[in-house]
């Protein structure tokens, strides 16, 4: 396969303050207290480089801008770097089971 993987799995933490968020609240109606908040994305960046583009409002999710706290590498870099397309399905796997897990989770 021509070129690297480059593709890349990511979690951040949220604020607790995001749980008054009506439609966060409603995205995760399992969750759990005492677990984490936390945003699943990919890129093709760096993760920390795509971290500090939320929080500067570059392409960025709005629970991670006005939430963000830092990234969970024990949740992620097992599975980092990947294709393109193993990327956009861990992200939805990863999701799935961080949800299943109880944490509250927004996926981009």
């Amino acid at each position: 396969m021509p070129g690297r993987h480059h593709h890349h799995v990511y979690v951040v933490e949220l604020a607790l303050d995001v749980w008054d968020e009506p439609r966060f609240r409603r995205a995760n109606p399992d969750y759990r207290f005492g677990k984490p908040c936390v945003y699943v994305g990919m890129t093709g960046l760096d993760p920390d480089l795509r971290f500090d583009r939320h929080k500067a409002g570059i392409q960025a999710n709005r629970y991670v801008l006005r939430y963000g706290v830092r990234l969970l590498p024990q949740l992620y870099a097992v599975y980092n770097p990947m294709p393109h397309d193993a990327a956009r399905a861990m992200e939805v796997e990863l999701a799935i089971s961080l949800r299943e897990a109880g944490y509250a989770v927004w996926q981009g």
